[in-house]
């Protein structure tokens, strides 16, 4: 059964790559089905894939092979909450390590242009903390990563 609500992401002509990627790196995914074209369309011909269902971390998704008219930007992330520095490590450098690029605070894109923040249960704990002054120092410190370094959150957030 199709789910009620499904996040459809845009690729040009990469959409099975994304999905089989996405598969391989994070739990709870799978490529559920690839769709071929039933005729020619603006950016493809009958036969191509068209569309891919996927499930990412639980979310249901299809990816459009659409052509190269619209591309992805950060308007819209997949945010992980990660349970520590080996996870967020791998994630990370999972997506970086395949063609990806890093960015701030937490967020980096895939080689397909979509963006994910690998987010540390600790670094969310730690700057929605009641003490004010500690979540400050602790979103001081994320505010000067890549990556996030879950060590150097917490002893920020120490003081």
């Amino acid at each position: 059964m199709t789910a009620k609500n499904t996040i459809c992401l845009w690729y040009d002509g990469t959409a099975l790559d994304a999905a089989t990627f996405y598969a391989k790196t994070f739990p709870d995914t799978t490529v559920d089905a690839v769709h071929h074209a039933p005729g020619d369309y603006p950016d493809g011909k009958q036969g191509d894939v068209l569309t891919v269902e996927f499930t990412v971390m639980g979310i249901p998704c299809i990816g459009l092979n659409g052509g190269p008219a619209f591309t992805h930007d950060e308007a819209f992330s997949f945010q992980v909450a990660t349970d520590d520095q080996a996870e967020t490590d791998r994630l990370w450098d999972a997506i970086i390590g395949n063609g990806g690029q890093p960015s701030a605070c937490g967020w980096c894109k895939d080689r397909w242009g979509v963006s994910w923040q690998i987010t540390p249960r600790a670094l969310t704990a730690a700057v929605t903390d009641p003490d004010r002054k500690a979540a400050k120092r602790a979103f001081d410190a994320m505010m000067t990563m890549s990556k996030i370094d879950i060590a150097t959150i917490e002893a920020a957030r120490r003081g």
